[in-house]
């Protein structure tokens, strides 16, 4: 509510139940005190993510079935990760160094998490479902480790896939931000020739 608003009201006031007088300032104070966007500002970008993955978590270069659809709000709908492609059974790897922060069943799901090391504080969280854990809490894991296989019910996918997550604290991010871009391009790896020097 803005000081316009609010002094149009004051003619009115003297009127009103005395709670809902109260009411009414309570919001107004309130209201005043939180600082309000610009006309056009856009929401502050959420943290940098470091790109410290050196593994795709199933496959070598997995299909995205659903990419990273942030909510708007905490509470908002959303998809708060990304499905890969994967068959059931098929190995589930970490894709940078850290250490497993929990191992287990949420939902009826199999859940791995991992705390990537060196990524600051907190630092930042991989999760991936559902899984059928073959690490346990507190183990190290290297990039490109087995933390288990693709379980083959638990999916929200039409087809099996696996859920990757990304958060720092209690905030999600793109999962896929962690992966550098030559690991993130598809298609086979190509060398350029050398300026000068004929082909074979």
């Amino acid at each position: 509510m803005n000081a316009q608003r609010f002094t149009a009201l004051l003619p009115f006031l003297p009127s009103l139940p005395m709670l809902s007088m109260l009411s009414l300032l309570t919001v107004a104070t309130v209201a005043w005190a939180v600082p309000q966007p610009a006309p056009g500002a856009r929401a502050l970008p959420g943290p940098t993510v470091p790109a410290v993955g050196r593994a795709w978590p199933v496959g070598t270069r997995p299909a995205v079935v659903r990419g990273w659809e942030p909510p708007a709000s905490p509470y908002a709908r959303g998809h708060r990760g990304i499905d890969l492609s994967a068959p059931p059974g098929a190995a589930v790897r970490a894709v940078a160094a850290g250490r497993v922060s929990f191992a287990g069943r949420v939902a009826g799901r199999g859940v791995v998490s991992v705390e990537l090391s060196a990524t600051g504080v907190p630092p930042l969280r991989t999760t991936y479902e559902p899984v059928r854990a073959s690490v346990r809490k507190g183990d190290e894991v290297a990039p490109g480790a087995v933390v288990g296989t693709v379980e083959p019910t638990g999916s929200h996918c039409a087809r099996t896939c696996l859920h990757w997550g990304l958060l720092s604290g209690r905030t999600y991010l793109d999962p896929l931000s962690l992966l550098p871009p030559w690991l993130r391009r598809s298609g086979p790896s190509r060398l350029l020739p050398v300026l000068g020097v004929p082909l074979p």
